[in-house]
């Protein structure tokens, strides 16, 4: 029987996770994962002449530069991209793909540990295989509905290991059914674990749909649980979306504190189960060391964009005039003001709000403005206000650099030049780079303005993937049918295109949202792969 895969070898790799494998007769495929070296095995999924997209189906020769993986999962596991290779090798090739991205030498600082950094693990219920037992763990590398019980994971501290396990082991004996993604059925759907290193505590929130889970008993478990630290604080959020997500619809303080305490440099944090803090305490504060140094001579009134829980504001706090934090996210806008309080910086203040809408609202003259978005990068639509702010200086803090180019060549054409870039390895043993950026307002005086048209800009890839609007027309083109938002989301969550967190959430209690029709379902799918999106 012939095979079904053509086979070639990886000889280039671009950041974050791509990779392109060139078959014997010169054939080039785009694939997800792999190594330099590795020769391998390709289901070709998308096959135009000059842009062919594939799936790596079989590993058929290691790459020279793999050795023994410390991980025993690292073949399985989708949360570790790097297992095979030594630290060293591993910062080399970031390092490299970073330069041929941004297309410089870009200054890289690797992690200061390799290994037990995450204060924070999002795990999924689910199982290992259709049938099998209750797992609680990460997704599996090569399908998205599968579960790897992450056992001995070196990514994160022992005792959030052992609660993982624990709890895993306490539900499989209760015979507890994990939420069905498929069939909107069943209990138990994340386990959250947030650990603050200052006082060796840890958070728990347990996500489950609204059946019935005994709660007191389940605070007793983990309360009995013997570890070298000790769970402060124990949530229970429920959520009936159908969302591949945690989207609280109720969230329940089943016991202790209602947050755990962090420090970071010499300021304090309050985190709560849905506080955005970094998660990876050393490198973070590496990350604000080098943010509070490039901003050191800004005396004036510096803007905090995706604020979180408000870190890199009160940072700079003590050298600024004032600070504006926006975020949307309100229980982190209320961690930030308490932390703020609690650490006397009386100079800084936070407001909950979408940065496009509420950046409009601040009566403030921006003087440094401080951007740390999520990995979609800043809005289309932001970053023209951005801009319109006419600050002196721009500090970009990114998680995704992919994005920090695109925006960085839109602020460039706006009058902004580089004059600071640098990575640092947030994420060991990952595909993901933290960069920070430091742009000026190029003097106007002696610098032309350059208008771009929209002839121009309509060339600029802002998004690898077709917006939502291109999918409908497409649609409404070929098949004369029209589709809603939610529908396309449904079929992309569907084929594990997970679409960003939104805490914009419905407050309405059992909540029901109807499903595509098949006959719509089938032009969404289509049309996803028409756009090379499947």
């Amino acid at each position: 029987m012939a095979k079904k895969y053509v086979e070639g070898e990886i000889t280039e790799r671009h950041f974050p996770n791509k990779s392109v494998v060139e078959t014997e007769d010169g054939v080039r495929v785009v694939v997800k994962g792999g190594l330099p070296g590795q020769k391998v095995g390709v289901r070709i999924t998308r096959n135009r002449k000059d842009n062919k997209k594939g799936k790596i189906v079989e590993l058929l020769a290691s790459s020279p530069m793999e050795e023994a993986a410390d991980c025993p999962h690292a073949a399985i596991c989708g949360g570790c991209t790097y297992q095979s290779l030594s630290y060293e090798k591993e910062s080399a090739l970031k390092k490299a793909m970073i330069d041929d991205l941004y297309g410089r030498d870009v200054p890289y600082t690797p992690a200061p540990r390799e290994y037990h950094y995450r204060n924070k693990m999002e795990y999924t219920f689910g199982d290992a295989e259709k049938g099998g037992p209750l797992t609680l763990g990460l997704h599996h590398k090569k399908g998205f509905y599968d579960i790897v019980s992450t056992t001995g994971c070196l990514l994160v501290p022992e005792d959030m290991e052992a609660i993982r396990a624990a709890v895993e082991g306490y539900f499989r004996e209760l015979n507890t059914p994990f939420y069905h993604r498929m069939k909107h059925e069943g209990t138990l759907r994340f386990l959250v674990v947030r650990h603050a290193r200052a006082t060796d505590s840890y958070l728990v929130n347990l996500v489950t749909s609204s059946d019935e889970v005994d709660e007191a008993a389940f605070v007793d478990f983990l309360r009995s649980l013997k570890l070298k630290g000790n769970v402060a604080s124990i949530y229970r959020t429920v959520t009936d979306d159908w969302a591949d997500a945690i989207k609280p619809e109720e969230v329940r303080h089943l016991y202790g504190d209602e947050i755990i305490g962090e420090n970071l440099l010499d300021l304090h944090f309050d985190i709560g189960p849905f506080s955005f803090f970094q998660p990876n305490p050393d490198t973070a504060t590496l990350i604000y060391e080098k943010a509070r140094a490039l901003a050191a001579e800004e005396k004036g009134v510096v803007f905090d964009l995706y604020s979180g829980t408000g870190t890199i504001g009160q940072v700079l706090a003590k050298a600024a005039k004032k600070v504006v934090g926006i975020e949307i996210v309100e229980s982190a806008v209320e961690d930030a003001n308490r932390s703020a309080e609690r650490n006397g910086i009386d100079n800084a203040r936070f407001i909950a709000g979408d940065v496009l809408e509420m950046i409009d609202t601040v009566e403030e003259t921006c003087d440094l403005l401080v951007v740390d978005p999520p990995r979609d990068g800043i809005h289309p639509k932001a970053i023209d206000k951005l801009a319109a702010l006419h600050a002196k200086r721009i500090l970009y803090i990114s998680c995704n650099p992919v994005t920090q180019v695109r925006d960085i060549e839109i602020l460039e054409a706006k009058g902004y030049k580089v004059e600071h870039l640098e990575a640092v390895d947030q994420f060991p043993r990952t595909a993901h780079v933290e960069t920070v950026a430091l742009l000026s307002k190029l003097n106007t005086e002696h610098h032309l303005d350059i208008e771009i048209g929209e002839d121009e800009l309509s060339e600029i890839d802002f998004s690898k993937d077709a917006t939502y609007g291109e999918i409908k027309k497409y649609v409404l083109d070929k098949y004369g049918l029209k589709v809603s938002s939610l529908y396309i989301a449904q079929i992309k969550r569907k084929h594990g295109l997970i679409e960003r967190e939104n805490y914009n959430f419905s407050k309405k209690e059992n909540q029901r949202v109807p499903n595509c029709p098949e006959e719509k379902e089938k032009a969404i799918e289509d049309a996803l792969e028409h756009f090379g999106m499947i």
